[in-house]
Parts: structure tokens; sequence; C-alpha cells
């Protein structure tokens, strides 16, 4: 009888216990930390059904020439250590001096986890057969986003027409998976926008003003911050169109040697939730390693 009565009174006890624990179990939910967010994260490139590292890798300071310094097998080196770290948008051109030089880089990395974005310039005749030259050269079947380089006309987009025709077909055929523009002046950023033809915008921000686009229609003008404001109210007007948005020159195409300048840069661009990624020309591992700890702590504490 007495064990009968323990065994049912353990049994009161176990499942009251049980029931306190259910009862308290919503509260914890609230009380979960937010998810950490990462310079290495998977993020979505706005409605393009496309994902890319928050940190892209450019391969493009000064044209080229500040990666092209570091030799063929340098290059390989830094491009295989930022991968290793969780980067894995890597950003080129055609009119950069490291264009024959990322095919060998990114050989043997799994192609389905890489971003690679590659530019047109020079407004192609064939426009199949420059977008071909890409693929032959990266050693790849496809290029996950392909831009229309530094765009400076305000009617770009009439000039350019037949190379936007050219890419929506290139995308048809699966050879590109998104299309965009990068610009190097305000009317042909706000062209861009305005355009129902861009997916993927390559825009110039920092707080600084450090080669952002300005009114003038020429190449690498004065800018400073009195021209943020501008930029940034096409980059609100592109995110609300769903586009993907890419900020870069956010070490002021290198051009930060105070680490200051770069701390506020970096947390500038991760407070404004338009800006989903943005591209950093490296030429070190000690820059990646710096960039990526100044990120990582910018998202945390933002």
């Amino acid at each position: 009888m007495n064990t009968a009565h323990l065994s049912r009174r353990q049994f009161l006890g176990t499942s009251a216990a049980i029931a306190g624990a259910a009862l308290f179990k919503p509260l914890d939910l609230f009380s979960a930390e937010k998810p950490k967010r990462t310079a290495v994260d998977q993020v979505a490139l706005g409605k393009t059904g496309l994902k890319c590292s928050r940190m892209g890798f450019g391969s493009g300071t000064n044209g080229g020439g500040v990666q092209r310094a570091l030799g063929q097998e340098g290059f390989n080196r830094l491009i295989r250590y930022a991968y290793d770290q969780g980067i894995t948008y890597i950003d080129c051109a055609q009119m950069y001096r490291t264009f024959d030089w990322v095919g060998a880089a990114i050989k043997g990395l799994p192609r389905e986890k890489l971003f690679l974005q590659s530019k047109l310039s020079g407004n192609p005749e064939d426009v199949l057969a420059a977008i071909d030259k890409h693929r032959k050269v990266y050693d790849t079947d496809y290029i996950d986003s392909m831009l229309i380089h530094c765009m400076m006309k305000e009617g770009w987009t009439d000039e350019w027409k037949r190379v936007m025709d050219g890419l929506n077909e290139a995308k048809e055929k699966r050879w590109i998976r998104a299309k965009g523009v990068s610009c190097h002046s305000l009317p042909a950023l706000r062209a861009a926008t305005a355009s129902d033809w861009t997916e993927i915008h390559l825009v110039r921000v920092n707080p600084q003003g450090a080669h952002i686009d300005t009114p003038s229609q020429a190449w690498n003008v004065k800018s400073d911050e009195t021209h943020l404001s501008a930029v940034m109210k096409e980059i609100k007007t592109m995110h609300s169109k769903g586009r993907g948005v890419i900020g870069m020159k956010i070490i002021g195409e290198g051009n930060f040697k105070d680490p200051e300048d770069r701390e506020k840069s970096i947390r500038f661009a991760m407070a404004q939730p338009e800006i989903q990624c943005v591209v950093i020309g490296f030429k070190s591992t000690d820059e990646i390693d710096e960039a990526i700890q100044r990120m990582n702590r910018a998202l945390a504490e933002g």
C-alpha cells in the first residue's frame, strides 16, 4: 500500500514538473538571442533568387594593378585564403588586369558554392561572344552576375540597349544567372534605378564620399560626403524594387589608410539594410582578417 502511494505521489510530482516546464517554455523563446550575423553569411540579392557572401573579394583595385602585383601564385593563394574564411563572392571584370587569372585562382573550388560576378566593357559588337569569352577565361559554364561596366552617361540605357538585349539572351541560354550594371555618375545611377531591365546594382558608397557618384558625367571626378544623400536615395529605391544592391569603394579604392576611416565606412555600410553585401579589394590576408573582424563587430553591435 505505501509503495503504491509513494509511486502515485512521484507520478504527480513528475507530471507537475513537466507541466511547469511546458508552461515556461514560451518565455524562453521570447528571451532567445537573435541569430548572429557575420561577414560571411550567405545573403539574398534582392528578389533575384541568388545568394552570395556578405563580403566579397574584389580583384580590381586600381584596375587590378594592386592584385596583379601579387603574381599569379600570390593571387591564387589570396583568393583561396578568402574562400577558406567563408568569402564565396568573387568580383572581376574584363578590363581588370586580373581578368585572365581568375580561372586558375578558383580552379578546384566547388563551383556551386561560388558567386562569380564579372563585367562587360567596350560596348561589344557580338555580345554573346563577349560573354562566352568570360566563361572560357574563368573556365565555367555560367557567370552568376554579369554587369555592364562603368556607365557614366544619363542615356546609357538607350546607347547600350543592344548589349542589354544580349544579356537578356545570355540569361535565357543560362550563360548568366542575373544581369545588371555598375555606374560612375549620378545621372547613370538614376537611369539604372529607373530601368526595369536592371536586376543587380554595383554602387559606389562610403560615408566619407570618396570616389562616389556625382552629377558630373565624367570619369572619377572629385567627390565628398555632400553627394552621399543622393546616392543613398537611389539605393533605397533600388531596394524597394527588389534589386540586388552591392556596395563598392567601401575602403575608398584602398585609400582609407587610417583605421578609423575603415571602421567608419564598414559600420556605415552594415547599418544600411538596403545594402545587402559589399565588395572590397584585398591584397593581403591581414586585410581580409581585419575587414571580417570589423564587419562582424559592426553586425554584432548594430
